[in-house]
């Protein structure tokens, strides 16, 4: 594709590290690589447990460990995942720790090889500095970071990973099979050269969850997902993951975008992020991404992103009729019979999506098992800040470069002192 050609990543002027690299298979844990990997699972919520019962049940590690600041939090998910160790004949979780120092004290941790980061976004550039100085593996949950300045930071952790430690970032569909076919046919020209594309993100209101007794910043980090500085607003937490697609199928990030958005139709208490935003992004070659999302009230689940191309179009819903039109005709098997999918707070999906899940996760510990170690805070830092990109067109109502962005070193504040959440 032409498009290709003219790709400006972020990584050429930031300097980031590579995408893996190949190391002696015994240097992983200092013994044979068939060594079960030891995982620890820090931020106990869906999305985190979902991550380890996956870790349980597609891969030959074990979950040893759990942090959270709330002790709920980590009692709820012992018990989900103990059952489903035992379930495999596996010992169950052997250490825990509660509180603001938890992070650290699971880095720490010489029964810990790998660590899961599934912390509230804002969290994720100091979880990750902490987890790799200590040489431990990570697979951190997208977004990497909620402003630019996070973004900049993580990459230069990423430097640090280098030669030792698995860096694995939270985009799952990159691995789900169907994805990952319809994209090498793209990327083999299936669609010809790529005129425009569209990708849309419905959903509806979060989950009004009740914390007994939990008020001030207690409250914003148990609600964390409602909170613009804490999650990134909904484009750069959730939509990402469209945006993500979109990055890959045409090789590269946007150059600028501009775009809408307010807050019309959400109003809980606590909640300041938006409720839709609507954006045009542009891409090398002038091809356009039309995205709109929206994240309130009770309307349906629907998430797909489409490419228009010289030789055809393709279409890539999280469920329903996935595949090509037009000179290479192609579909994924079964997907037409597929009905309409239901929104997963957990992030578990079926469909199209049935196995992202688990091949992500196995392609973690395998890169640690093998010694073919993954650097993907690249893509992941990439990812995010097209998001941010979004994000700033959608609040100015003008057109934001791509340069103007990164130059910025846009950075968000929450106010929090952690040491005082515990």
């Amino acid at each position: 594709m032409k498009i290709d050609t003219e790709r400006r990543t972020f990584l050429k002027t930031a300097g980031a590290a590579g995408v893996f690299t190949i190391l002696n298979s015994r240097l992983v844990r200092g013994t044979d690589a068939n060594s079960a990997v030891r995982v620890g699972l820090l931020g106990c919520g869906r999305r985190g447990t979902t991550h380890a019962n996956t870790i349980i049940q597609q891969t030959g590690a074990r979950m040893t460990a759990l942090a959270d600041l709330f002790q709920d939090q980590i009692d709820a998910a012992k018990k989900r995942l103990d059952t489903a160790a035992q379930n495999k004949g596996y010992s169950g979780i052997s250490q825990t720790w509660v509180g603001p120092h938890a992070c650290r004290q699971m880095a720490e941790s010489k029964d810990v090889d790998a660590i899961v980061v599934a912390t509230p976004a804002y969290f994720h550039p100091e979880h990750l500095r902490v987890v790799v100085e200590a040489r431990k593996h990570v697979y951190l949950e997208k977004p990497v970071a909620v402003d630019v300045a996070g973004a900049k930071r993580v990459l230069e952790i990423a430097k640090q990973a280098e030669g030792h430690t698995s860096l694995d970032v939270g985009f799952q569909i990159r691995s789900a099979p169907p994805y990952v076919e319809l994209v090498r046919r793209i990327h083999a020209g299936a669609l010809g050269d790529i005129a425009a594309g569209e990708a849309h993100y419905y959903c509806p209101a979060p989950d009004d969850r009740r914390w007994t007794g939990a008020t001030g910043d207690v409250l914003r980090v148990r609600n964390w997902i409602q909170d613009r500085v804490l999650s990134g607003d909904i484009i750069v937490e959730q939509n990402i993951h469209v945006l993500d697609v979109a990055n890959w199928v045409l090789k590269g990030h946007p150059v600028s975008a501009i775009g809408r958005g307010n807050r019309n139709g959400r109003s809980a208490p606590g909640d300041d992020c938006y409720s839709h935003f609507d954006v045009i992004f542009r891409y090398p070659n002038d091809v356009h991404l039309s995205f709109n999302s929206t994240q309130f009230g009770k309307g349906p689940f629907e998430v797909s992103e489409r490419f228009f191309g010289t030789r055809g179009a393709a279409q890539l819903p999280y469920s329903g009729p996935f595949g090509i039109e037009g000179d290479e005709k192609w579909m994924w098997a079964g997907s037409e019979s597929q009905g309409a999918t239901q929104f997963s707070a957990s992030g578990a999906f079926t469909d199209n999506l049935a196995q992202a899940d688990s091949e992500k996760q196995k392609g973690f510990i395998d890169s640690i098992t093998s010694g073919q170690l993954h650097n993907q805070a690249a893509q992941g830092v990439e990812s995010a800040l097209t998001a941010m990109l979004g994000r700033t067109a959608g609040y100015t109502g003008r057109e934001v470069t791509w340069d103007e962005l990164v130059k910025s070193n846009e950075h968000w504040d929450a106010k929090i002192d952690v040491d005082k959440l515990g």
